[in-house]
């Protein structure tokens, strides 16, 4: 299982926020992290600027979308940008991507969210039409009706991945792209759920075993201060909990929010919980460092332990 680091969500002055999410990834990718895993947030920076950036910067680490949605924006407008990125990247970008829910496409876009998966299934078309190599992307389904050319990048293929949570999602996910991302999923969830879904579609369509990338949240802290962070985790990261998608994610497993997903604790109880991941059937963990403290030097603190352990396990776990 490789650990990679969620770069970019943080709620920060603007005026240093490029900065800050550099850092981040330089930090990740000198301490030997296997990825960063940008996230796509409302009302926050757009994921796949930050993607560019940072592999600009970068010389070696993978860098993911976690995940930008899909309906607002066109099929070939995302190519290009992600052909683009793969190629700032030197073939180290990977795409996740997905339908997203209901309250953010229906209420903060105002666009329709009807049939999210068929929707998934007809973008596949034309991000594999442009994927097949330079020249015509023709493509002809329910929901596109495309002749448009791509000339952008001799880059290797990128990666695709898609937020995948109830079964059609995961079988789309198995059998015609390179796994799934994950968000309030637990180990029961993973292994009774996710895995055998998305594994089985990906043997049936003759593809390689599938990427399950989960996001965890980490703190390393006392075991008396569990509670703590638990706390501080449902306060700082609860907003998505309340989508339908979510919850019915929730309901596989045994975790009731993002607190119970959490590997919180010492080093010895942080690295049992992400043992616990591996042993689901999770190929990759996006760390979501969560620090703790009454102060700004005391979170900066606690951020800094917390990351020297991730770092610190990135080689045990590889």
């Amino acid at each position: 299982m490789r650990l990679g680091l969620m770069v970019g969500p943080e709620r920060a002055r603007y005026a240093t926020k490029v900065e800050r999410m550099l850092r981040d990834a330089k930090w990740a990718e000198d301490n030997g992290l296997s990825t960063v895993w940008i996230p796509q947030v409302p009302d926050e920076f757009d994921a796949m600027t930050a993607a560019a950036l940072v592999a600009h910067e970068t010389s070696r680490i993978e860098i993911g979308t976690a995940v930008v949605p899909l309906q607002s924006r066109h099929p070939i407008a995302l190519v290009q940008q992600s052909l683009s990125t793969q190629l700032i990247a030197a073939g180290r970008f990977t795409l996740g991507l997905g339908p997203s829910h209901h309250w953010i496409i229906e209420d903060m876009l105002g666009l329709p969210y009807e049939r999210p998966a068929a929707l998934t299934a007809d973008y596949l078309d034309v991000l594999d039409a442009a994927m097949a190599g330079p020249g015509p992307v023709a493509v002809d389904n329910d929901s596109f009706h495309i002749n448009n050319p791509m000339y952008v990048s001799d880059q290797p293929r990128m990666q695709v991945m898609l937020a995948a949570l109830g079964p059609v999602m995961l079988q789309l996910a198995g059998s015609r792209t390179d796994g799934t991302i994950l968000w309030l999923a637990d180990e029961q969830a993973i292994e009774s759920h996710i895995a055998p879904r998305i594994n089985t579609a990906a043997a049936d369509a003759g593809r390689s075993a599938p990427r399950i990338v989960a996001g965890v949240p980490v703190c390393l802290c006392r075991p008396d201060e569990v509670d703590v962070a638990k706390a501080r985790a449902n306060r700082v990261l609860s907003e998505a909990s309340v989508s339908p998608n979510y919850q019915r994610l929730l309901d596989k497993g045994k975790a009731n929010s993002v607190a119970d997903i959490m590997a919180a604790g010492d080093e010895s109880m942080v690295r049992a919980r992400l043992a616990s991941f591996a042993s689901a059937g999770v190929t990759d963990v996006s760390v979501r460092v969560l620090p703790i403290g009454d102060d700004r030097d005391a979170l900066l603190e606690s951020s800094r332990r917390t990351r020297e352990l991730v770092a610190a396990l990135a080689a045990d776990f590889q």
